[in-house]
């Protein structure tokens, strides 16, 4: 496994995911993500569908990141 910057754009997000976020949810972890930086990576596979981490993913959107 490798961590790595990577354009947000390219990034799909699982359309099946279980887990939903709040508008709430998604200001939180935006908040810290401004306050702490990008902590825990977004896990993607091979095609750059997002396996875990579509809130970090979300709030990334929000907060207009160009790379994750």
């Amino acid at each position: 496994m490798k961590t790595e910057n990577i354009n947000i754009n390219t990034l799909s997000p699982y359309k099946n995911n279980a887990r939903k976020h709040t508008e709430s949810q998604v200001k939180q972890i935006s908040n810290s993500i401004e306050e702490f930086g990008f902590v825990n990576p977004i896990l993607i596979d091979e095609k750059n569908m997002i396996l875990a981490g579509h809130g970090r993913y979300m709030a990334a959107k929000h907060l207009e990141l160009q790379e994750v």
